[in-house]
């Protein structure tokens, strides 16, 4: 089966600031949160590898760029670390050689005919924040956050056109605050509500401040609501879906889009005594400040049931009192990353977006597959054989083609990552990118077949796939 894409289809990829620069001219105090939990639990990190260098992008940016021309990339989206943005934070000084290296690597991205897609903040909470004010627990913080914007839409807002405020935005409290996975391993549910809603807020003024400004183009978030299926068709399965997504996606999604939280989520934050303070003027701001696009991050499925047992009174909420996971029997499995294979996701995303959120314009911002060890499939020239990812990549578009042909605004696909990258605690044993990066002391970089799949992708503008993939 072949399907044509759409010419201004976006075929792109992206990464982050903090995954792929490395620390080469950073400052000792610009640590980001990042940083500070590499530093304080270097051993959770797969073998040591973490931020400190990274891909070293600070340097090497140029050749990567370079990559991005030879494939034909359309888009690259990529954030600015906020923590390394200014050399202080309260009083706004920016530090000016962080700025020209974001300028340079802007200007380059546009010389290759790549057209940069920013995001403010993922995950780069400057440590010397979170360590005064708690991070986002704090509006000072939800102020400062905003300056910081209106000074990024004034170093580079004649260059750059489309803009994210966050990147999945709802994962950092839910792992430190909700699970308590992450360091520094605080428990407490009602400040992750409370940062989830400083995090609405600041999507709502950063997008206020991005309108005023006056710049040409758009501006957006970047969630990643989990696809949510429940076990079976029981009234308590479905039950325990509706809610896994109130807690984990509509409370994003729905003040983002709609400029409202659920009526039935704040009531369950009340009847669990952990709403978050807030006021009526907030809430007119969020009302009034809707986001111009989506960026959606997809890359498995969320299969919940019922919950089989009665809570523990003694512990604190937590959502999973209303579910429980559910492994589907049979499914395809990415066995490096743990996670199920089902690219029927990205339609239902798709027509979740047409049907319940105004079709709002949007496209995955992040979807790819991480395989460990990858040197095992590389040929005698050193180039790695990734089919798998050829494969996985090709049945996600075909799934987001169809939904479009139906009416979808999808208008792209980005894949996550164009070079393999740190990822939080597994560091580099699991590779995304259509290039490789091998961990030597240059980073050297080398294409991967997919990066010629791509290529010829973005070029035929055709996708060819088996009739069996799509069912």
């Amino acid at each position: 089966m072949k399907q044509s894409i759409p010419e201004q289809f976006v075929l792109g990829a992206a990464s982050s600031a903090w995954q792929t620069e490395g620390w080469s001219g950073k400052k000792e105090d610009q640590d980001s949160y990042l940083d500070s939990w590499y530093k304080n639990e270097t051993f959770v990190w797969h073998e040591g590898y973490g931020p400190a260098v990274a891909t070293n992008f600070m340097e090497n940016y140029q050749e990567d760029i370079d990559h991005m021309k030879e494939i034909g990339l359309t888009h690259y989206r990529t954030s600015i670390n906020w923590a390394r943005f200014f050399t202080d934070y309260e009083n706004l000084i920016v530090d000016e050689s962080y700025a020209q290296h974001i300028s340079d690597m802007i200007d380059a991205l546009i010389e290759a005919n790549v057209e940069p897609m920013l995001c403010l903040e993922h995950y780069e909470m400057p440590a010397q924040l979170q360590e005064k004010y708690d991070g986002w627990s704090s509006k000072q913080v939800v102020d400062l956050f905003v300056e910081y914007a209106k000074i990024a839409f004034d170093r580079f807002g004649d260059r750059v056109k489309q803009w994210f405020v966050f990147n999945e935005p709802v994962v950092v409290q839910t792992r430190v605050y909700l699970d308590a996975i992450r360091w520094p391993h605080e428990q407490n549910t009602k400040k992750w509500m409370q940062w989830n809603h400083h995090k609405v807020l600041a999507t709502a003024k950063v997008t206020k401040a991005f309108r005023e400004s006056g710049r040409e183009g758009r501006i957006g978030t970047i969630l990643n609501p989990e696809v949510t299926y429940a076990r079976s068709s029981s009234e308590a399965d479905q039950k325990a879906a509706h809610l896994f997504d109130l807690f984990y996606n509509r409370v994003f999604l729905d003040p983002a889009v709609k400029g409202t939280y659920p009526d039935e989520l704040i009531d369950l934050l009340k009847q669990h005594d952990i709403l978050f303070d807030h006021d009526e003027e907030e809430l007119q701001l969020i009302m009034e400040n809707t986001v111009d696009f989506l960026g959606i991050n997809l890359y498995f499925p969320k299969r919940v049931q019922a919950p089989k047992h009665e809570w523990n009174k003694e512990t604190p909420f937590h959502p999973e009192m209303y579910y429980n996971s559910f492994d589907l029997p049979g499914r395809r499995m990415n066995k490096s990353r743990g996670w199920e294979i089902y690219p029927k996701l990205m339609y239902d995303m798709a027509m979740r977006i047409k049907d319940e959120y105004d079709n709002i314009p949007w496209l995955i911002t992040e979807n790819g597959m991480g395989i460990e060890q990858e040197e095992r499939f590389m040929n005698d020239a050193g180039e790695v054989q990734d089919d798998y990812r050829i494969d996985f990549i090709g049945e996600h578009i075909s799934w987001l083609l169809k939904a479009v042909e139906e009416g979808s605004s999808c208008e792209g696909y980005m894949l996550w990552a164009f070079t393999d990258c740190v990822s939080p605690m597994n560091a580099f044993k699991n590779r995304y990118g259509l290039v490789r990066i091998e961990l030597d002391e240059q980073r050297t970089r080398k294409l991967k077949k997919s990066g010629s799949w791509y290529k010829e992708l973005i070029q035929s503008r055709t996708l060819v796939q088996s009739d069996a993939e799509i069912k």
